[in-house]
């Protein structure tokens, strides 16, 4: 099982030090990702329709995870970095691949893409994009990031993206992992049918159905399911012990990764959240 923390960036806000102190700290501990999530714009929920239901508003501190995990690679040695999930459709296709293929490339190949749809209209109208056609744009991107990484020359006409005859350099040496999130049937589907895995944002209890639904998939779509990797974000409302018996319940599922969030726990200093980071790795003899 690969251990993760989440980045706190509520509690946290734009604290350049407490950034540098989380990642290392936890990469001394033995943790083998950092999570973080991502939004462009924070916006007002009051007034809207249709109405804006996600968790954050335009109160709630985000970094850019490229800039973020670019700053980062420099400070850690092993540490993989995770989008958890990044929006890719309300962002160019090409560009994203640029950005993901430097990142892998300075980095040493320690970036894994979590890729999603989102569910803020607000930041799909301020950056140009539609927010009707998320889901068909998203699988459109994932096939064209793929040819970009991996072709010199890319010639490429689809619905959403058009590439003539141009490509990435410096291109990453490795295959950059895609992953999925989402809480949807089709976005299920379509993570069995384009991810190499995908990241749950809810309990071990509400993840058991989806997660045997998606295995279910694999084996319609051919794929082996046990190739298909499976996280879970852990929220620290529990003790640090717990995190032992809900790996031992993931892992029994097929699961392949999970993530520690202290996000949401009302820790006041960065060193509340270490702490709580350091007891879990103990908790489960990584310190």
């Amino acid at each position: 099982m690969r251990l993760g923390a989440v980045y706190p960036q509520n509690e946290l806000g734009g604290d350049p030090d407490a950034v540098r102190r989380i990642a290392q700290a936890v990469e001394e501990l033995g943790y083998d990702h950092l999570l973080a999530y991502d939004h462009v714009l924070g916006a007002v929920h009051e007034g809207r329709t249709p109405p804006l239901t996600g968790p954050y508003t335009e109160h709630d501190p985000f970094h850019d995870p490229f800039v973020l995990f670019s700053y980062l690679a420099g400070r850690t040695e092993r540490l993989e970095f995770v989008t958890g999930i990044l929006i890719a459709p309300q962002r160019q296709t090409a560009l994203i691949a640029k950005q993901v293929a430097d990142l892998a490339v300075l980095s040493g190949n320690r970036f894994r893409l979590g890729v999603g749809n989102g569910w803020n209209h607000v930041e799909y109208d301020a950056l140009g994009e539609d927010f009707h056609t998320r889901g068909a744009r998203l699988s459109e991107q994932v096939e064209l990031m793929r040819r970009l990484w991996t072709e010199p020359v890319v010639e490429f006409e689809g619905r959403f993206d058009r590439v003539d005859r141009a490509g990435i350099l410096p291109r990453p040496d490795q295959p950059v992992p895609i992953w999925f999130g989402a809480a949807s049937e089709p976005g299920f589907r379509r993570a069995v049918r384009l991810g190499d895995g995908f990241i749950f944002a809810t309990t071990l209890q509400q993840s058991r159905k989806p997660w045997a639904r998606m295995q279910a998939m694999l084996e319609e779509e051919g794929r082996d399911p046990t190739t298909f990797g499976g996280e879970l974000a852990f929220p620290a409302s529990e003790a640090p012990h717990a995190i032992v018996e809900e790996i031992e319940g993931w892992t029994a599922l097929g699961g392949t990764h999970i993530s520690v969030k202290t996000l949401g726990a009302r820790f006041t200093s960065v060193d509340q959240h270490i702490d709580y980071f350091a007891a879990v790795a103990q908790a489960l003899g990584r310190a």
